[in-house]
């Protein structure tokens, strides 16, 4: 019999594999991580709202269907998490703002469905910052994420929440969102996987939008095997997402054995700039290398209007956004702040509701909408992203894969940039680019820095290109150990 700390020490498919050998059961796994979130919460800040009753209830239904005997998803019984950006039906969904602090959702998003259909147990919904706007999660209206290799330093965002979940064994695994890098960078942050789908590949309805041709839903877990298997849990067309890719779901877990033999990676020049840190750049650079002993062809590739996607992404998404939040007046729903007049009301609710990142990005895309700026601004950013796009194109019709660092850095301290907007997008650099074109991308733990930090390697794969890039991110990561290390805030709990 496994400890309870030993088990919310497993991976996802280990947990499973335990399932179905009767050897624990889903009541057992969640209470085990009930117990774990509430020894660490006080520390890490990882939940919003914690759902322990209704986690309770579904591990004892799930346990039930497993005793039947018909054909289950590997996922039945496992608890995980959501991004609290996903509405759930009847669990409070505040996307990390005031403005919706008490939004009780009629109805689940897609991929909730999905996980539901699946047997998910649900512990819970995880802090972010708000809106999905930020690479720190200091923004939250709840309170600071921490990242559990240091306390005292960020874990990346938005999905910092459901990064230092899965990271530190309070969820198997979690759901986050990836609009400029917010799953790939916290999970290099926090040393786990994050994936980032193709845009389209999985269905955004339910998503509360910040960003809508660039937000994707995906998941952080513990290996590259989680990955695949949640992926294929939640991927799929959705008619209720106009934005949904009408192609075939692939068993991705069946072919993860493949090797790299064959592949061309690419490396881009421009990924690998003074921005940098030199241990970033020789974890990322080994990985490389690793590759290449493990049977990939290595070659250099260009994608030159790299250097404008973060200054086109600051014009679109802001843009995007000012149009998405305008639903959030204090008329229809949310916060309602009474005043003299409508107009007063209207002012009083968004100043008081909305936090200052998310007001700065409102009036960034505002302006950049507004008559006389829309041509100089809005429209040059969408003709550079057009550019960034062609050039992945040319770059993929030479590679499979595209390999660099996920972010310039590891884990900065907490309050180190939140004075400085420009130093905080800059922690995007090298995530942004992706979501511009809307092809895939994952963080695979390559290393750590002489703090002790994690370091992640992306790998870059085009539209629908996921079957590859799994591929070569399992091999690698079968290659080394750096997924098998895990933070020390659990000290005695973890070992």
């Amino acid at each position: 019999m496994l400890m309870s700390t030993e088990l919310t020490n497993l991976t996802m498919h280990e947990a499973s594999d335990l399932l179905d050998r009767g050897e624990v059961s889903s009541l057992e796994l969640t209470r085990a991580c009930l117990e774990r979130i509430r020894s660490l919460e006080p520390q890490l800040n990882a939940f919003i709202t914690l759902t322990g009753d209704l986690a309770l209830v579904q591990a004892e239904a799930a346990d039930l269907a497993r005793k039947d005997g018909e054909p289950h998803s590997p996922l039945l019984g496992v608890p995980m998490a959501l991004k609290d950006v996903l509405v759930t039906q009847g669990v409070r969904t505040t996307a990390g703002s005031k403005i919706i602090a008490n939004f009780i959702p009629p109805y689940s998003g897609t991929v909730v469905q999905k996980l539901g259909s699946a047997g998910a147990v649900m512990l819970g919904k995880t802090n972010m910052d708000e809106f999905a706007m930020g690479s720190s999660n200091e923004n939250s209206a709840y309170g600071s994420v921490r990242n559990p290799w240091d306390v005292q330093r960020v874990p990346g965002g938005s999905s910092g929440g459901s990064a230092v979940a899965t990271a530190s064994g309070e969820a198997f695994y979690t759901l986050g969102t990836d609009t400029g890098g917010s799953i790939r960078q916290p999970a290099s942050l926090v040393g786990c996987v994050g994936l980032k789908p193709s845009y389209g590949r999985v269905s955004r309805y339910g998503l509360i939008a910040f960003a809508s041709s660039l937000d994707q839903i995906g998941p952080l877990t513990r290996d590259v095997r989680d990955a695949a298997l949640v992926l294929e849990a939640i991927a799929g067309h959705d008619p209720q997402d106009a934005t949904s890719l009408d192609a075939p779901v692939p068993n991705y877990a069946a072919q993860l054995e493949g090797g790299v033999s064959g592949l061309r990676i690419g490396v881009a020049k421009e990924f690998f700039n003074e921005a940098v840190q030199p241990a970033v750049r020789a974890a990322v650079q080994a990985a490389i290398q690793k590759l290449e002993q493990l049977g990939a062809t290595v070659v250099e590739v260009s994608l030159p209007h790299t250097d404008y996607a973060l200054a086109a992404y600051y014009i679109i998404a802001p843009a995007e956004a000012s149009a998405n939040l305008a639903r959030y007046d204090g008329v229809k729903y949310g916060l309602s702040v009474p005043a003299d007049n409508i107009t007063d009301s209207y002012m009083q609710t968004r100043q008081q509701g909305f936090g200052p990142e998310v007001k700065r990005r409102i009036m960034l895309g505002t302006y950049a909408l507004s008559a006389g700026y829309y041509d100089a601004y809005y429209l040059k950013a969408l003709k550079v992203r057009s550019l960034i796009k062609q050039d992945y194109e040319q770059a993929f019709a030479q590679v499979d894969l595209i390999a660099g660092p996920v972010a310039p850095t590891t884990a900065f301290r907490l309050g180190d940039k939140t004075d400085d907007p420009l130093a905080m997008y800059l922690n995007d650099v090298y995530s942004i680019p992706a979501n511009l074109a809307g092809i895939c991308g994952i963080s695979v733990p390559c290393g750590f820095d002489e703090a002790g930090l994690p370091i992640g390697l992306q790998l870059q794969g085009p539209s629908l290109g996921e079957v590859n890039l799994l591929r070569a991110a399992y091999s690698y990561e079968q290659a080394t150990d750096w997924h098998k290390r895990h933070p020390t805030i659990a000290g005695a709990l973890r070992g």
